[in-house]
């Protein structure tokens, strides 16, 4: 088995910043999202109410991409550009990131930025085609599979788990429909929370789990709520889900994320791993912070998040994931729907908070009204997110080697805040424009 590199860097040190907006929280939540962690099966009871005590929850360089349409961009188009090459500045920093990599499409044509290096000995600078670990962005990939299987009558909606999936829950918990597990609101429990500290969890990073085990960890403690009443982000629904594309197709669920998402979306550099540590072809090496230094994460068996988090890509493949998904290449346009639909509930532990995860997908609001759609993911060493207005007039995809992903203080990765805030802000530029005009008319 090998050993763990620990790396001790001298890089810069950087404070880190504070949370600015309500719409980077939203855009950043699935970052930080902790992974699922080991606890013993066992029986369980139900329970009837959504409550809860807590809510889980040294190079630099640019380049424009090879597709940027000449020609000059508008004033605010250029203040965006300018305000994500400094969001991602000074990388290789021990304290935040190594490297990171953000691709900006739309109406203003397709420009990324690039930034550290893919490798600390090698100090080689990223060209922003290297793969990584997504993370939960998996989540929408897994949504597509079921929902083509929706549109082809071999699942139901409201079909349920205990259907599909017999022995799979306890006796004692209700039926829990196939549209609960995706949007999250199954109420089944889960043992991300559980999980130990990351040395412990480092030491089983070559683990090999049994889905259906894993998926079971959880089971010895209560429904959280009655299925359908709250939302509450994890990833017990998606591994679920896993199990069920399997029994209903009888292939694996890497075979058919990889005919029903990948190939049809175009991917040349996504998959999933299955049970292989190792990331493929050139890619960025993931390191985490732990007592002063960098242990090299890059290799970890991701059957641990399966069907929730295991995808590898690139940010390339998916602004084409984002693009295909968006115009129905995909997901046929009725099951589509679901993707942009978000359930009418409170989020479980705050009867005050509205849900924000449709089927797969997350959505908010910038400061203009513009709402936009996509997912975040992250992994030790790694952060990433996608997101896009309905339309595909303004789209986003970051990729950042985060020395802290997953860390237990649960904070949002600064690199990632500056990138979102620099995303929306030019809608925050249309927003005040739209103010003074407004003004003017009085």
């Amino acid at each position: 088995m090998p050993h763990h590199h620990r790396h001790h860097l001298h890089l810069r040190r950087r404070p880190a910043i504070a949370v600015i907006a309500t719409a980077v929280a939203a855009l950043c939540v699935g970052a930080v999202a902790p992974a699922v962690a080991v606890v013993p099966s066992g029986t369980a009871q139900n329970a009837s109410q959504c409550t809860s005590k807590s809510a889980g929850q040294a190079s630099f360089s640019t380049t424009a991409a090879g597709d940027v349409p000449t020609g000059a961009v508008s004033a605010d188009t250029e203040a965006v550009r300018k305000a994500m090459r400094e969001a991602i500045a000074g990388l290789p920093d021990a304290d935040t990131a190594t490297a990171a990599h953000v691709r900006l499409g739309g109406e203003d044509g397709r420009w990324q930025t690039t930034s550290g290096v893919t490798d600390i000995r090698t100090q080689r600078a990223p060209k922003g085609d290297e793969r990584f670990r997504a993370g939960s962005v998996t989540k929408a990939f897994t949504a597509a599979a079921v929902l083509q299987l929706v549109h082809e009558r071999k699942v139901d909606l409201d079909g349920t788990v205990q259907h599909y999936l017999p022995g799979l829950l306890p006796a004692a918990y209700p039926d829990v429909k196939v549209r609960h597990l995706l949007n999250y609101t199954s109420g089944l429990p889960s043992a991300d929370d559980d999980q130990g500290d990351f040395p412990e969890q480092l030491k089983g990073r070559y683990t090999t789990w049994d889905h259906r085990t894993m998926v079971q960890r959880g089971f010895h403690k209560p429904m959280e709520f009655t299925p359908g009443t709250c939302q509450h982000y994890s990833n017990i629904g998606y591994n679920v889900l896993g199990l069920l594309i399997e029994k209903v197709t009888g292939h694996s669920y890497e075979k058919e994320v990889r005919d029903r998402v990948i190939n049809r979306a175009g991917l040349k550099e996504t998959y999933s791993p299955g049970n292989d540590p190792r990331i493929h072809g050139r890619h960025l090496r993931g390191y985490q912070q732990d007592k002063g230094t960098l242990v090299d994460v890059t290799d970890w068996n991701q059957s641990v998040t399966w069907a929730s988090g295991d995808l590898v890509t690139t940010a390339p493949d998916l602004e084409r994931f984002t693009t295909a998904l968006f115009n129905g290449r995909i997901v046929p346009r009725p099951e589509l729907e679901l993707m942009f639909t978000v359930p009418k509930v409170s989020v479980y532990g705050d009867d005050t908070a509205e849900a924000k995860y449709s089927s797969g997908l997350s959505t908010d609001r910038l400061p203009d009204g513009t709402v936009v759609w996509g997912k975040t993911g992250g992994r030790f060493g790694y952060l990433s997110g996608f997101a896009a207005t309905r339309n595909l007039s303004r789209t986003i995809v970051y990729s950042v080697a985060s020395t802290h992903a997953k860390g237990p203080e649960k904070k949002m990765d600064p690199t990632v805040v500056k990138i979102i805030t620099a995303f929306a802000a030019k809608a925050d530029t249309k927003a005040d424009a739209k103010a003074e005009v407004a003004e003017r008319r009085k």
